[in-house]
């Protein structure tokens, strides 16, 4: 089987790179009391909030993309490929969603994502940037992209400080926080919402890609299985509480989901990603045995 392209992870970091500019200048412009869990202004609150950004979720990201890189490359790769993983999975302890202020320690998932990057251009080089070509299984993942860009339209306004015109999403209005502060339903900046669709989408992207049969092809099919689940089910917690809840319709909240632990948001989680990961599987031999009925 020839070496996977790397178009669709060239996407990805792309895709990376346009929110993590557009978080550095809306943190840069903007002052801390419109935004989330940040004190610093200027330049400097805007590098500090897009280094914590690469910490997640782009770390998370950044994991596959070294598992697909490595399936292209020789297996000297994993020299860099597994200490790129195991900083980026430093993002499990680098990051306080109380604090989003950037710390010494969120330099080592970063340094994980840069040594990501460079596996994808050493990867891209020898397999090529073509993209994987189009098969009936990927009208599915448009509608789920689509689905997950509409949805997240007042987050992708907030990243870009402003709230979304209109009323079919709620945004500038007023919400009493249990603390008898009052803030935006919608607050300008990052969302975790956000962060969801972000990897929805790479995991998307990134399925689309075939690589030889065996260990890499389970544990990196697992993976963005495991990613697309997380990154719904937080998606799903921050809309509803934003739109749903604060607007009234319910007093009946989703559990927070960010972090792993002992709770039935995660056992929801853990059956997605078996879901995703069987789907995802069964496509791949699908699309293997095709030539064979040719």
């Amino acid at each position: 089987m020839p070496r996977p392209s790397q178009g669709e992870a060239l996407i990805a970091w792309a895709l990376f790179a346009v929110v993590t500019l557009a978080v550095l200048v809306t943190y840069s412009r903007l002052e801390p009391s419109e935004l989330y869990n940040v004190s610093h202004d200027g330049l400097a609150g805007g590098m500090s909030r897009a280094l914590v950004l690469l910490n997640f979720p782009v770390a998370l990201g950044a994991i596959a993309l070294a598992l697909l890189a490595v399936a292209a490359l020789p297996r000297r790769a994993w020299l860099v490929a597994g200490p790129a993983i195991a900083l980026s999975a430093g993002v499990a302890v680098t990051v306080d969603q109380n604090d989003l202020d950037a710390r010494w320690v969120n330099a080592l998932p970063a340094l994980g994502v840069v040594l990501g990057l460079s596996l994808t251009a050493a990867a891209a080089s020898r397999a090529g940037v073509s993209l994987t070509p189009w098969h009936g299984s990927d009208r599915t993942r448009v509608i789920l992209a689509v689905a997950t860009i509409l949805l997240s339209l007042p987050w992708l306004a907030a990243e870009l400080g402003f709230h979304l015109p209109g009323d079919v999403f709620l945004g500038e209005e007023p919400y009493p926080e249990s603390d008898g502060s009052v803030i935006a339903a919608v607050h300008l900046g990052h969302h975790h919402g956000g962060d969801g669709a972000l990897l929805i989408l790479t995991a998307l992207l990134l399925s689309r890609v075939r690589i030889a049969p065996g260990f890499l092809r389970v544990v990196s099919t697992g993976y963005l299985g495991t990613m697309f689940a997380y990154g719904a089910v937080n998606l799903a917690q921050d809309l509803w509480r934003e739109q749903l809840v604060k607007r009234g319709w319910t007093d009946v909240d989703i559990p927070p989901a960010l972090v792993p632990g002992l709770r039935p948001v995660w056992l929801v989680i853990v059956v997605l990603a078996a879901i995703a990961t069987l789907v995802l599987l069964r496509e791949s031999n699908r699309h293997e045995a095709l030539p064979a009925h040719a």
